[in-house]
C-alpha cells in the first residue's frame, strides 16, 4: 500500500483488495467511525506523522452534525457539518493537493471523495428556486426544499483528458496556472456535447490541432474538483501544427516516446495515459 516512502503504481480509485462502498445509507454515527472535517477553505483535518495519512475517530458523546458518506470495507465514513471538538496534537488542517504529494492508498481515495462530497453539501445549503434552508432526504443521497419541492442530488462535472498522437509523438502540455507538471488536453464537457465532440473541441480550442480516430481508453473520479474523467486517445488530422491558447497553457508540444517526463505520482489518469504511451503500450 502507498505511503510517505513508497507509493504505488496505481491510479487514485484502485485500492483493490480494498472497496469503496459508496451506496447511500441513512445511518447514525457510532464511536470508531472516521470523520472527515474539511475546514471553510477545504482543507481536511488529517494526523500525517506516520506511514498512512489518520482521520479523527468519532467518541461516544459526539454532539456534532454528521452525514453517512460511504464505508471503506467494514470503515464508515462521515462528514462533519458543524463545529467540531479539538481532536488533539497530531491533527491539522491539510489541503488535497498537499496530502495527494506524500501519500496514496485507500486513505486518499476517502479523503478525495469525501472532499466531493463536502463540497456539495456545502455549496447547497439554500434552494436555488426559491431561497428556502434545503433538507436531507432521508431515502436517497439527494437534498430537498421542502417548500417548492425541488431536489438537487450530488454534482458530478464529466471532463476528458486526451492523448493526441502523431507520428510517434504525444502533445504534451503545461498549464499557465495550477499544477505544475506535465498533462495533456484536458477540459470540461459543454451542454448539448457528446464526449468525443469534447475531445475535438478542446484539442482545437487548447492547441489549434484537429484530431481523428478518437477511441475511449478508461475513465477516473477525481474528487478534487467533483470530476468523472474521461480517456481518449486519438490521432491529429492534417499536419499537427500547433496553434497554442496562451490563455490556457504554457507550453504545448509534440514529444516523442522516449523523452516523455511524466508526472511525479502516478495516481492520475494523465500519467497513466502518458506512461503507457512512453513504454510503447498505445
Amino acid at each position: 500500500m502507498s505511503s510517505k516512502a513508497e507509493k504505488d503504481d496505481d491510479m487514485i480509485q484502485d485500492i483493490a483488495p480494498n472497496r469503496l462502498d459508496n451506496s447511500f445509507k441513512n445511518a447514525d454515527i457510532q464511536q470508531g467511525d472516521r470523520l472527515l472535517c474539511f475546514d471553510g477553505e477545504g482543507r481536511l483535518l488529517t494526523d500525517t506523522s506516520g506511514e498512512r495519512i489518520v482521520f479523527p475517530h468519532a467518541e461516544t458523546d459526539e454532539q456534532f452534525s454528521a452525514v453517512y458518506a460511504f464505508s471503506v470495507d467494514d470503515e464508515r465514513y462521515f462528514i462533519v457539518l458543524s463545529e467540531h471538538r479539538d481532536f488533539g496534537v497530531g491533527f491539522e488542517y491539510n489541503g488535497l493537493r498537499q496530502l495527494r504529494g506524500s501519500f496514496g492508498g485507500k486513505e486518499l481515495y476517502a479523503a478525495f471523495t469525501g472532499y466531493h462530497l463536502w463540497k456539495w453539501y456545502s455549496d447547497n445549503s439554500f434552494c436555488g428556486r426559491c431561497g428556502e434552508k434545503l433538507s436531507m432526504r432521508s431515502d436517497e443521497r439527494a437534498l430537498v426544499c421542502k417548500r417548492c419541492g425541488n431536489v438537487i442530488y450530488p454534482r458530478i462535472n464529466p471532463a476528458v483528458i486526451v492523448g493526441v498522437i502523431k507520428d510517434g509523438s504525444i502533445l504534451v502540455t503545461r498549464y499557465r496556472s495550477g499544477y505544475a507538471h506535465n498533462a495533456l488536453v484536458a477540459g470540461f464537457t459543454e451542454i448539448g456535447e457528446t464526449l468525443e465532440g469534447t475531445v475535438a473541441r478542446e484539442v482545437m480550442e487548447e492547441t489549434g490541432v484537429r484530431v481523428k480516430n478518437i477511441r475511449y481508453y478508461k475513465s477516473q473520479p477525481w474528487g478534487m474538483a467533483q470530476d468523472m474523467l474521461v480517456g481518449f486517445y486519438c490521432e491529429a488530422d492534417g499536419s499537427g501544427e500547433i496553434h497554442m491558447d496562451e490563455n490556457e497553457l504554457k507550453y504545448a508540444e509534440w514529444v516523442k516516446r522516449e523523452d516523455v517526463v511524466l508526472q511525479p505520482d502516478d495516481l492520475s489518469l494523465t500519467n497513466e495515459m502518458m506512461k503507457r504511451f512512453k513504454e510503447g503500450n498505445i
